[in-house]
């Protein structure tokens, strides 16, 4: 089944629901803020591996906050159901939901962005985890 909602993931059991786990999502968080502090300054040779930490900051934040609220969460495409149909923003869901298809074109077709797509696609991130910090401050 492909998911077109939450409900579907919920449906499919590629989201169930399991007994909230603070400690886990705090360790979550930690290694979000870590992997990010560690991460290389962008440059020409290395923006598609940076863009693949600021990726896996934000999944780690999206984890932490569906493992807070109870679910274990086997996929992207459900995490973005989650921001888009439990949170209800879709803005944010369209900036994961692009996150994730570039992510998945560099690691599953090895399609590699140029700079400029790299750096924006940085900035998105960004943003999104800015986002998700928030929501976790709630």
């Amino acid at each position: 089944m492909k998911e077109a909602s939450w409900q579907d993931c919920i449906d499919s059991k590629n989201s169930i629901k399991i007994t909230p786990n603070h400690q886990k999502a705090s360790s979550l968080i930690e290694t979000s803020n870590d992997r990010i502090k560690y991460s290389n300054k962008i440059n020409e040779n290395n923006a598609n591996f940076v863009f693949e930490d600021y990726y896996a900051s934000a999944l780690e934040l999206i984890h932490a906050i569906v493992i807070i609220k109870g679910y274990n969460v086997k996929n992207h495409i459900c995490l973005g159901f989650y921001i888009k149909d439990i949170l209800k923003d879709e803005k944010l869901f369209l900036i994961f939901n692009d996150c994730r298809y570039k992510r998945n074109s560099l690691t599953y077709y090895g399609s590699r962005m140029d700079f400029a797509t790299a750096k924006q696609t940085i900035a998105k991130c960004k943003i999104l985890i800015n986002r998700l910090k928030e929501i976790i401050k709630k």
